[in-house]
């Protein structure tokens, strides 16, 4: 049965990227490959063995666009709410948590934030599909 393995996303300034993906969700860089004119720095946290793959393009001097296509990716944590305070300090401008529920129960917790590139993230609460 295949395996995910990675998501690849283009970062502009990768000192950046690697700082928010760090404070915010505790990934560290597991694998990179310089190259002339470009680099891969493959990150993930210790709760993973998924890896986010930041392509880093030496020329590029323009943030990159996301087209219509790009919706988000998600990580599930233990404490939204810390979450939400911790992202919250570091000025990253989380949108509001919200809840969806259906028939009256809860369903989902979650909120929305930007990294560096702005690429879009959904952050859910623990529990039920979300693991």
């Amino acid at each position: 049965m295949p395996k995910i393995i990675h998501v690849m996303i283009r970062v502009l300034d990768p000192l950046r990227a690697l700082k928010f993906y760090a404070d915010g969700f505790g990934f560290a860089i597991t694998h990179r490959l310089d190259f002339d004119d470009f680099s891969l720095i493959y990150i993930k946290n210790p709760e993973n063995d998924f890896e986010i793959e930041l392509t880093h393009n030496f020329s590029r001097t323009e943030p990159y666009t996301h087209g219509d296509g790009y919706g988000h990716y998600a990580f599930a944590v233990d404490d939204l709410d810390a979450m939400h305070e911790r992202l919250t300090a570091m000025a990253c401008a989380p949108t509001a948590i919200k809840e969806f529920k259906k028939e009256g129960a809860l369903q989902a917790r979650f909120f929305f934030v930007q990294d560096p590139d702005g690429y879009k993230i959904e952050v859910l609460q623990t529990g039920g599909h979300y693991r």
